[in-house]
């Protein structure tokens, strides 16, 4: 496993003395407790009025200035000061901000976290262990009964839509001003299929950056009306298009025809398992000539300069389990290489960094040793030496129209060999729903030049 520096030091030797460890162990056990005295005090603004406070403010100011009893007072601010969110002033009995109830009432992403987990999550945590048990988002009945978050944003309660907004926007947000450079200014990028566009934002972002920019936005039918109602009588609206497609679905594939010259993900890819990324991935290299560029923008842990910002991420992959799809993540750097990989695509570059936290890793089709696109006379002579090779078929049988079961004789068991082959022969890993289309070895073929070809 590789990391950051920072992420080394904090993850391979103990850093805590007993007592220290002791303390977080309790903490950890009333964490619960602790989230929801904390959020409080915020929301009642108990926290602001200390901030603006020289001096501080005694239990009696800060019941004539919230309204609260004695006893919810005194609750709330003995709580905070075990928590070490408040200090006291033992002669004087007044209360203070600490370090950390600073960050609460003043630091954007504390807030943003905090509104997200207490609106979206809190409740649907309870089912945590059935999640990751059962491999679905088991919290998510709490709001409905979608199968993910996805097909559900858009029919969420008001307040908890905008909360997961707000989540999702800000982090990707402050990265958006760097990345256009990248995009733009660096690779040329004039025409760009946005992968899960959600809202529009990155789109219209795009189309005020250049005004050679052309957007087509990839998503769910429910998230293109949220899109097409949020960029309408915007700037650049009339550049962004939309594609309606439920990536979920094996079969469903990429615009087809003219090639784009980018493919932007951003904190896409950590809403699906590694399995269902490769195969996104695999569809997104059908629509890719070798002058496209794929862009992954992503949070991934391993990257970070900074360990809090590992520890927000790692906990985020947790939402997914129990709220969002139950089988997905906030992924590290060998996670998504090797989705990558399996797909037939290379890393090119990446850039660190960005806003919070964010790298791009951008991706581009995976050449052939000669550094040319694979020919399909290549791929077919590729496929009839290891068929005679590895599975001693004559090779008079082997015609294009050869079925593959009833004329070549390849069984389940032989097609998992055939997965290991083609992922090192061709470079990327067979997804054997979409080979359940597969009949013939022209057929066979035709799948392999959609991914190499």
């Amino acid at each position: 496993m590789k990391l950051s520096p920072a992420l080394k030091k904090a993850y391979t030797e103990e850093q805590m003395t007993a007592p220290e460890a002791q303390r977080l162990a309790e903490f950890i056990a009333w964490s619960p407790i602790v989230f929801q005295v904390s959020r409080i005090m915020l929301q009642r603004g108990i926290f602001n009025l200390m901030r603006e406070s020289d001096e501080g403010l005694t239990r009696q100011e800060i019941m004539q200035k919230t309204g609260l009893s004695d006893y919810a007072v005194k609750c709330l601010v003995e709580a905070s000061l075990s928590i070490g969110t408040v200090l006291v002033n033992a002669e004087t009995e007044r209360y203070t901000l600490s370090k950390a109830g600073w960050f609460l009432a003043n630091d954007a992403a504390t807030g943003v976290n905090m509104d997200f987990n207490h609106k979206v999550n809190y409740e649907g945590m309870f089912h945590l262990e059935e999640s990751l048990e059962g491999g679905r988002p088991e919290g998510l009945r709490h709001f409905g009964s979608w199968p993910t978050i996805y097909e559900g944003l858009s029919s969420l309660p008001e307040e908890v839509r905008k909360s997961w907004l707000a989540f999702d926007h800000f982090y990707s947000d402050a990265a958006f001003p760097e990345a256009l450079k990248i995009v733009f200014d660096r690779y040329g990028v004039r025409t760009l299929y946005d992968v899960g566009g959600n809202t529009g934002k990155w789109a219209l972002r795009c189309v005020a950056y250049s005004t050679e920019a052309r957007v087509t936005v990839l998503d769910l039918p429910q998230q293109l009306k949220l899109m097409q109602d949020n960029i309408q009588g915007k700037a650049g609206a009339e550049r962004i298009t939309g594609f309606a497609v439920n990536f979920l679905d094996p079969e469903a594939k990429f615009p087809q025809g003219e090639r784009p010259d980018a493919v932007w993900m951003s904190q896409f890819l950590d809403c699906f398992s590694t399995d269902e990324i490769t195969g996104i991935l695999s569809r997104a290299r059908e629509a890719m000539d070798a002058h496209t560029r794929l862009f992954i923008m992503e949070t991934l842990w391993d990257r970070q300069r900074y360990e809090t910002a590992t520890f927000c991420l790692t906990m985020t992959s947790l939402y997914f389990t129990a709220m969002a799809n139950g089988n997905s993540k906030m992924y590290n750097t060998e996670d998504m290489e090797r989705c990558i990989r399996e797909a037939g695509l290379e890393v090119e570059d990446i850039h660190d960094g960005l806003g919070q936290g964010h790298s791009i890793i951008v991706c581009k089709k995976k050449e052939t040793k000669n550094n040319s696109i694979m020919t399909r006379q290549e791929i077919e002579e590729k496929v009839r030496a290891f068929l005679i090779d590895e599975f001693e078929i004559e090779e008079d049988l082997i015609r294009d129209d050869a079925r593959l079961k009833e004329d070549l004789g390849i069984d389940s068991l032989d097609l998992v060999d055939i997965v290991v082959i083609v992922q090192k022969v061709f470079g990327f890993k067979i997804n054997l729903e979409e080979m359940k289309t597969v009949a013939t070895l022209r057929e066979f073929c035709d799948y392999i030049e959609k991914k190499v070809g």
